[in-house]
């Protein structure tokens, strides 16, 4: 427990010393966020921000992971974890380096994401499926069974990566918002952890055919790199809080979604990241149903229609008169309600 808390501690210390000089860079490099007219009329007065300030947030991750996680001895969990955060955050680098220095607005072109986060998605699962700790075998919350997608895990979770991926990136609309909901989402990921060592049915039954020290070790490691995670966010809210000083960009947003999600398939809880990542999932689906219902109305009716004022659905709610601190306090109440929710699914 000492070492997650010093993860954390570390992290966010990390992320509050390189923060300003950071910012500083990038306003030097004059690397700002362009706003659009298509956007709600109050982000208007953002343009010129900083961008790419998720760089910091990976740092003090990534070094709070390495320093206190490297002694427990999972280095391939650590490494499957790197390698799926930081190639996710790899592609929104190369997006933001583009968009900014470029001057390209769309950034990288549509078969280079593809290729990028395929290559991160499908190695990432390729690796679970084929750890002896892992394998194909994924838990369904609440009734503690495993259902074994066989050879089917490969596609499937690696479809999960990207769609999680992207849809950190949609929710990072506003200021601190992504921050605020994976720190408190990042305390449920390490609770689970610590958890189903412990209690877990599946865990338990695990034991006679695993090492028991070395099944500590890959759960004390993702239990470490939730803290690590969960203080780089707090570090940043620092400077990205409302009215925000930096945003975090393609760049902390990919590399957000890909740590997340590598965490909930080492756990072996894929599902629950509907409820840990409810938010994130909603604004993909509320972006999804709004293309499909222009769509459709546009089709039946002739004059299309929107479902949602604006989306991602943050947006939306914005529109109806909220203030961007409300949205933000509202979606960290949700996402830690369902987190506790989440580490209750693995007690029962």
């Amino acid at each position: 427990m000492l070492r997650m808390i010093l993860a954390l501690i570390l992290s966010a210390a990390i992320v509050l010393l390189t923060g300003p000089k950071l910012i500083a860079w990038l306003r030097k490099l004059k690397l700002g966020q362009t706003m659009y007219e298509l956007g709600p009329q109050s982000h208007l007065k953002k343009q010129g921000t900083p961008i790419m300030g998720g760089l910091c947030i990976a740092l003090g991750c990534v070094v709070a992971f390495i320093v206190c996680g490297a002694t427990l001895g999972a280095w391939d969990h650590m490494l499957a974890l790197l390698f799926v955060a930081l190639g996710s955050m790899a592609v929104g680098f190369g997006d933001d380096w583009i968009k900014m220095v470029k001057k390209r607005h769309e950034g990288l072109t549509p078969w280079q994401k593809i290729i990028g986060q395929a290559v991160v998605c499908v190695g990432f699962a390729c690796y679970c499926y084929f750890h002896p700790e892992v394998g194909s075998k994924v838990i369904v919350p609440f009734v503690n069974i495993e259902w074994d997608l066989g050879i089917f895990y490969i596609p499937l979770l690696a479809l999960t990566v990207l769609f999680m991926v992207n849809s950190a990136n949609l929710q990072d609309g506003l200021d601190g918002i992504l921050s605020s909901v994976t720190a408190v989402g990042s305390v449920g990921w390490a609770s689970i952890a610590l958890i189903m060592l412990a209690t877990h049915p599946a865990m338990k039954l695990a034991l006679d055919s695993v090492n028991p020290h070395t099944l500590q070790a890959d759960f004390n490691t993702i239990a470490v790199f939730a803290l690590a995670l969960c203080g780089a966010c707090i570090g940043f809210l620092r400077f990205n809080h409302y009215p925000a000083t930096v945003f975090m960009g393609d760049t902390g947003s990919m590399f957000i979604g890909g740590a997340v999600v590598g965490m909930a398939m080492l756990l072996r809880q894929p599902f629950l990241l509907l409820l840990i990542g409810f938010t994130c999932v909603m604004s993909s689906v509320s972006v999804i149903l709004q293309r499909y219902y222009f769509k459709l109305t546009r089709k039946l009716t002739g004059t299309p229609k929107r479902l949602f004022k604006m989306s991602p659905i943050h947006h939306h709610f914005e529109m109806c008169g909220m203030k961007e601190t409300q949205i933000v306090l509202m979606y960290a109440i949700v996402t830690a309600v369902l987190s506790a929710i989440a580490v209750l699914s693995v007690l029962i």
